[in-house]
């Protein structure tokens, strides 16, 4: 266990309150305001500790550009709309999205208002220069987003949210936490079952020892996007790794220079993240009022947009070296094989009642 400035904090809080929540543990590991670890570092690409797929290949971006732009049709191309991204990254994404619309749809570009929900301020740094000439608003939280129809694409943003998880005894559904074993973090249970966790319909077969990971925050997040969009018009794309249809195994993980690590091991210096509950936020979604596309695999999303005919224009115009990293960054994003991109990243869309069935689905 690495004796990162974080641990010592969490030792002293473990002595003080006992043992934490995963959902505690996670916030405080991903945006503790001092030693957070997206408070202090950009994590992205060959030198951080994780790669997205608009840094694979700048195909990703330019479909979501254009899957905004024929959403924006359908909608009667309201203007202005607000063009929401949830966790940007390092604006990758988003300026490859907007030089599509420049390209192919000016209009919609014009009637963009954009807007930014990030935290890091690393991150926004590398926003502010990547968007420097498409003036975003950045935000902390979608509360303080304007009203109106919005837009919104949240690519591997979901699985960083914090998340609680419960395991089953004996005794019932007990909640996993996070405690102290001498100077070193360990996990451990609740010492009583937690009572909404004992309903017979919450995994009733489910063997002592399983684990039922409950995306508490998540669930409040898009309670509230598709209130949204069921009130104002609009549509999200939610891009990123889980479950079609949840379960009851251990997705808590951390990973540091492109490879698993323990969770525990260096807190505040490894990236946390929990499969995305596609059923559960499908559900909560249809209930304000969404209607629910997908979920679909992201092969399947990026080849219905196009992701193929787009690849192959951009190798025709390359040299052989140029064409060879398209095809293989295409290649990438929809690999099918079981630990393939297009296999475990899932896309689901939310939009208003009344609208046109979104793109990719």
């Amino acid at each position: 266990m690495s004796d990162t400035p974080l641990l010592g904090e969490l030792r002293r809080l473990i002595a003080v309150e006992g043992p934490i929540t995963i959902e505690r543990y996670m916030a405080l590991c991903l945006g503790h305001p001092v030693h957070g670890y997206y408070r202090t570092r950009d994590p992205l690409g060959a030198a951080g500790d994780f790669t997205t797929a608009p840094e694979i290949s700048q195909i990703f971006g330019e479909l979501l550009g254009l899957w905004t732009a024929e959403v924006w049709y359908g909608l009667g191309r309201p203007a202005p709309f607000r063009l929401v991204e949830l966790g940007p990254g390092r604006g990758t994404l988003m300026a490859d999205a907007l030089r599509a619309l420049r390209a192919a749809a000016p209009d919609c570009l014009a009637a963009a208002d954009l807007h930014l929900v990030e935290t890091s301020p690393t991150l926004r740094t590398a926003q502010e220069r990547a968007l420097a000439n498409a003036a975003p608003t950045w935000h902390d939280a979608i509360d303080t987003l304007p009203g109106g129809p919005a837009i919104l694409i949240a690519n591997e943003f979901f699985d960083a949210l914090p998340v609680r998880q419960y395991q089953r005894t004996e005794r019932g559904w007990c909640e996993r936490r996070v405690g102290l074993n001498g100077d070193a973090l360990a996990f451990g249970l609740s010492p009583d079952p937690t009572p909404e966790i004992t309903a017979p319909e919450i995994a009733p077969h489910a063997a002592p020892g399983a684990i039922l990971t409950l995306p508490a925050v998540a669930l409040d997040l898009i309670r509230q996007i598709a209130g949204r969009l069921a009130r104002e018009g609009g549509a999200l794309a939610a891009i990123d790794y889980g479950d079609l249809y949840g379960g009851t195994a251990d997705t808590l993980q951390a990973v540091a220079r492109h490879r698993f690590a323990d969770p525990l091991a260096a807190p505040g210096e490894t990236d946390l993240t929990a499969q995305v509950d596609f059923a559960a936020l499908a559900r909560a979604a249809a209930g304000e009022g969404a209607v629910v596309h997908g979920p679909v695999t992201q092969a399947d999303f990026l080849l219905a947009l196009g992701l193929a005919q787009r690849a192959e224009r951009l190798a025709a115009r390359a040299n052989p070296v140029q064409a060879a990293a398209v095809k293989a960054g295409a290649d990438r994003l929809i690999d099918r094989t079981p630990r393939g991109m297009g296999h475990l990243f899932k896309v689901m869309g939310l939009a208003g009642p009344g609208q046109p069935g979104l793109p990719g689905f």
